[in-house]
């Protein structure tokens, strides 16, 4: 596997077996967990619990999550951008929370680079980036820490990334993609050493081009770097089990273990503790080789 060690902030993970990434989604609207952590108020905005946000965190943590990723703004098809204020408003008093509380490495899922550089100043030491730094500043907002960045490829933007999909060949567009903004966060002083690369699955892609680049996973560790795949209880699951959202958890496994297959490093899941036994199996079979 490329990229043993990735270095998240002031501490440095071992990815020499494969971790898992666990899922903190603070909004009203993800597909999956959307509206989980709100707190019943008079008034109609959004409003995020920290006790409520905490014990998940908790949760995943005592479940084998070695990341928890934070995210302030939905990115499903379909969804709108966010202002920063309210981002801000719903991930940095969970980010604090979590870091005043539990030992584990926090990454922050955003594309706003006033939120990338509020969130690594509040202890994330991961910035998860569906866009891969294309937003203005996003790059410098990375370079100015210590900080790693997972870059993403997504085609066109959430609101409207489902719609009129084409790819000549979807596998070498998106490694061409991920493999050109690579290039731009070293050029910008970004070692390696901080790099993760993420297919996108579900961002601008049909079923077919989903599966399609995870039976093709493995090209893209000719990156050289961590690979991240983040399937779980996606509609490329929906569409072949049949099932809704919430009954998607031994089809996300299954894929994970097709993910592992392909060298994926990181496994990020809503489903933290079923994941965490999948990679304990995958590494089993492979030591038993």
């Amino acid at each position: 596997m490329s990229g043993k060690f990735l270095e998240v902030g002031d501490r440095v993970i071992d990815l020499s077996l494969p971790v898992v990434m666990g899922i903190l989604n603070v909004t009203p609207d993800s597909f999956s967990d959307g509206g989980k952590f709100r707190i019943d108020t008079p008034s109609s905005r959004f409003t995020v619990s920290i006790d409520k946000a905490l014990a998940q965190a908790e949760s995943m943590l005592a479940e084998g999550a070695t990341i928890l990723d934070i995210g302030g703004e939905s990115t499903r098809p379909g969804a709108w951008p966010l202002s920063e204020q309210e981002e801000l408003d719903r991930v940095i008093p969970v980010l604090e929370a979590i870091r005043d509380r539990l030992d584990v490495a926090v990454s922050v899922d955003t594309s706003t680079p006033g939120v990338m550089l509020a969130a690594v100043a509040a202890g994330a030491g991961l910035v998860n980036d569906v866009r891969a730094l294309q937003r203005p500043g996003a790059v410098a907002a990375v370079t100015s820490g210590k900080s790693a960045v997972c870059l993403m490829h997504m085609r066109g933007e959430p609101g409207t990334m489902q719609q009129e999909i084409h790819y000549d060949d979807v596998v070498e567009e998106v490694l061409a993609f991920l493999r050109q903004r690579v290039a731009v966060c070293e050029a910008a002083g970004i070692h390696s050493s901080r790099l993760i690369v993420d297919p996108g699955f579900g961002f601008g892609k049909t079923v077919r081009h989903n599966w399609l680049l995870l039976q093709n996973l493995r090209c893209f560790q000719s990156l050289g770097l961590p690979l991240l795949a983040g399937i779980s209880r996606k509609s490329m699951l929906g569409a072949v089990t049949g099932r809704p959202v919430g009954e998607r958890v031994h089809a996300g496994v299954a894929a994970a273990m097709l993910a592992l297959r392909g060298g994926a490093a990181i496994i990020r899941t809503h489903d933290v503790a079923p994941t965490v036994d999948a990679i304990k199996i995958h590494c089993a079979g492979e030591g038993a080789r």
